[in-house]
């Protein structure tokens, strides 16, 4: 599937500011695409632009900015990227669940986290991994399937991902919220799971408009990273497009930086507008 994507995102404040170097977190990662282009627009002009990656293969943009006052930040990304579809895990023979200590080394902890899963998402994990009998590939399909059908998917424009047992115990949540709980139903199983923030074809959204999406990827032995969307009910194919992948929502945000003032009061606003395009 070929995406067209264009991504504004406008910061307002009420009194001038200087700007901290900025941190992007913009550009696809999917792998096997081709990107036939990309343009970033931003204003005010940033002096200086670095291109790099971070400690989990994502693309990073860093800018620095003249020592000038502003009352705005806009950035604007453009991209356009061929994606293919990926391998489907269709015959993998994977070991039974749990697999604790399966994933003993180093690499794989931050994906495992560093706590249990809360008793009442472990209660719900096991029940569906009792339904299906111990199969890996049964209990993940069972799961993104059950947290689709059971719970009122809603767009949350602020705030960070809610506990998973939060977003269990109220059946709503927004896909950053479905993301969390899929990972904690897998971690708790031995499973590595990390954070995916990235766009998506399918219009699904309460307000009708488009967004940044987020989905749950797992570790799979003998086959590597796929993608389940639980906030659609459906495995990640090509018509999804990955920005970030991390063990943790607070390492995949887009825009990251700072600001300073004169004063002691200051109000700021954020908005944005995502324009998806797609064909085949």
């Amino acid at each position: 599937m070929r995406f067209f994507v264009r991504h504004r995102t406008l910061y307002r404040y009420s009194v001038p500011i200087r700007l901290a170097p900025h941190v992007l977190r913009l550009t696809p990662r999917t792998p096997g695409g081709f990107q036939a282009r990309q343009e970033l627009l931003v204003d005010p002009l940033p002096w200086s632009r670095r291109d790099g990656f971070d400690g989990f293969g994502n693309g990073l943009i860093t800018l620095e900015f003249p020592d000038m006052a502003t009352d705005h930040l806009s950035i604007e990304s453009r991209f356009e990227i061929e994606v293919p579809p990926p391998p489907a895990p269709v015959g993998l023979f994977l070991p039974p669940l749990p697999w604790w200590g399966a994933y003993a080394g180093a690499e794989f902890a931050p994906y495992l986290g560093d706590s249990a899963p809360e008793p009442a998402v472990a209660a719900f994990a096991d029940g569906l991994l009792a339904d299906v009998g111990g199969d890996a590939l049964a209990f993940l399909r069972h799961l993104n399937h059950t947290l689709h059908t059971r719970t009122d998917r809603r767009v949350r424009l602020e705030g960070d991902a809610r506990s998973p047992a939060e977003t269990l115990a109220t059946a709503t949540g927004a896909c950053r919220d479905l993301t969390v709980l899929f990972m904690a139903c897998c971690r708790g199983f031995g499973i590595p799971a990390r954070f995916v923030s990235g766009y998506q074809a399918q219009a699904e959204s309460v307000d009708g408009q488009r967004h940044l999406h987020a989905w749950p990827e797992v570790l799979l032995p003998g086959f590597g990273w796929t993608g389940f969307d639980p906030t659609h009910g459906l495995p990640v194919a090509d018509g999804h497009v990955a920005l970030c992948a991390a063990p943790t929502q607070e390492s995949t945000m887009p825009v990251e930086g700072g600001f300073w003032f004169d004063g002691t009061v200051i109000t700021s606003t954020l908005d944005y507008t995502v324009e998806i395009d797609t064909r085949r």
